[in-house]
This record gives C-alpha cells, structure tokens and sequence, in this order.
C-alpha cells in the first residue's frame, strides 16, 4: 500500500469551516478562540500545501469554488474525528459526557417534565444537550451527525436510521367549553362529523397524524388557519374557531395555565401514535442510547 503523506490539520479545517459560516476572518477567529492572523496564517499555509486558493480576501470573503468543495468534506472529516473521540470515551464510561438529542415540539414540552428528573438521577454523570426541530430537519441532523438521537413520531421516511418505539400516545379531542359534544364523556370519531378542524403548519408530523386519525370523519379544516404550536391551538378551540386533536401527554397541564376548552377522550379503539427514539447504526453513543431508550420506556410504561 503506498503511503499517504498527511500535510493537512484538523484544526486548519476546523479555521476553514469556521470562515465558511461567518463569512469574515475576525468572527472565524473568535469561533475558534484564535487570534485573527492566527487563523489567516495557517489557511494560507492550507492553500500553500494544496496549492489552490480557497478563500478569496477582499472587500467580501468568499470561497472559491475548490474552497467550497474542500469545506464540505471537511465538515465530514471533522464529524469522523469527533466519532472517534467519542468512541473512545464511550468505551471508558458510556454513561457520562454530552448526549445531543433533538425532539419534535409536540413532544418535547410535554415529555420531559415526565423523564427529565428521572433520567438525571438514573445518569448523573450523562449530560443531554436538548434541540428542537420538526421531525424532516431532526432526520437531516441525525444523518449529518450534528445530533445523537431524535425522539419523534413514527413512521419516517429515512430507512437509513434505526428506530426504537419509547410510548404509544393516544389523542383526545379539545373543544371550546360550550360545545355541544363537551357533555359526553367519550367521543367517537363519527362525532365529528361536519365540525372544523384547527391544525398545525405544515411540517409537523402531528398535522398528518390527526388528518389520518380523521380519515374516516367528514370533518373540514379551517380555511386559512395554520398554527404554528400546540399551545395556539388551544386559544383557538377556547375562541370557538372549532375543534382540534391533542396529543395526551400535552392535555396533562396546570389547570391555572390552560386556555377554558374542554378535553374529550375517544371510545376505543382511540386513534394514537407511536413515540420512538432514533439513530445512525453503529454511531458511537449508540451503547448510551440504547440504556436511555430503555430508561424511557420504562418511566413511560409506569404513568
């Protein structure tokens, strides 16, 4: 095998994707705790061994073209560099250390009051760095390795990641106060026949969901309505605008702080959806996910 002679660093890399994102070499330099002519030196000593001009210094820095190409790659060999580390670590206590984990909105508010104390004192040493995202974004981190883990609701399209159920979610149905099917105690999805429908934006998972689950009602969705978050849905079943669907664990809320509308559950079987945690396949945190994954289930499995 012929040998590699290895001029490149990680750390000119790293000064290279950091000019990308910033696009000016004194904010490049702070992001990367250097002195300006520091990060400049060794980018020009970079564009000296490659023998190309990455970076074009003017009035406006840019890439050049091979720059852009090069900063792409390097973002993945930076990416492998930090797998090894953790890998590493992982192997000496893969219960301690940062875990970044992304989850969707419709989950994270109302999950974590739920898990976040338990998982802390079940893995002291475990830090979880929390993100937000919708499910199509979580995907792209996951697969880009900027995350660890996502929690959302399945199916998803990525066949590449691996899956693992955490809790089966039932809906329930929220009404404004006076409405007429708020004097029963269970609802079927025939109830809702000609009512309109509040749902979220596109790109939140939950959306499809509870057109699915209302596949076989003739309900109607409110024209020119889209909410961005759970908690603008219920002001507007609480201003009468018509009715939507609620993930459980997102009913479960302070008295004091909800919106006056009134919650139904469905006659079985009740339309829900399936909770899950997933991965890249043989990522290096992939021995801490599976523990809290099964920390999780377990915590749900007991409300």
């Amino acid at each position: 095998m012929k040998a590699i002679n290895l001029h490149l660093s990680l750390r000119a890399l790293g000064y290279l994707v950091a000019l990308a994102e910033t696009r000016h070499f004194g904010k490049a330099a702070e992001l990367c705790f250097v002195s300006q002519p520091t990060l400049s030196a060794q980018l020009k000593k970079m564009e000296d061994q490659l023998g190309v001009q990455l970076v074009e210094r003017g009035q406006q820095t840019r890439l050049t073209d091979i720059g852009v190409r090069v900063v792409e790659r390097a973002r993945r060999i930076i990416e492998e560099a930090r797998e090894i580390e953790e890998l590493a670590r992982n192997l000496q206590d893969p219960l301690a250390g940062e875990l970044r984990l992304g989850l969707i909105p419709t989950v994270g508010p109302y999950l974590l009051p739920h898990i976040a104390a338990p998982l802390h004192a079940r893995f002291p040493r475990l830090k979880l760095l929390l993100l937000e995202h919708q499910t199509r974004r979580l995907v792209e981190l996951l697969k880009s390795g900027e995350i660890d883990v996502a929690i959302l609701a399945l199916p998803i399209a990525e066949e590449r990641l691996r899956t693992q159920p955490l809790y089966e979610e039932t809906f329930q149905v929220a009404l404004p106060q006076d409405h007429r099917l708020a004097r029963r105690a269970r609802l079927s999805l025939d109830d809702l026949d000609g009512e309109t429908l509040l749902l979220l934006d596109d790109g939140h998972c939950l959306r499809d969901q509870a057109l699915e689950a209302c596949s076989l009602a003739r309900v109607r969705e409110a024209p020119d309505f889209r909410a961005t978050s759970l908690e603008t849905l219920r002001q507007m079943v609480a201003a009468g605008i018509g009715v939507t669907l609620l993930p459980s664990l997102a009913v479960e809320q302070p008295a004091a702080s909800a919106p006056a509308m009134a919650v139904r559950p469905f006659r079985k079987p009740e339309p829900s959806r399936t909770i899950a945690a997933a991965w890249r396949p043989g990522c290096a945190r992939e021995q801490t996910i599976a523990q809290l994954c099964g920390a999780i289930e377990k915590l749900m499995a007991r409300r």
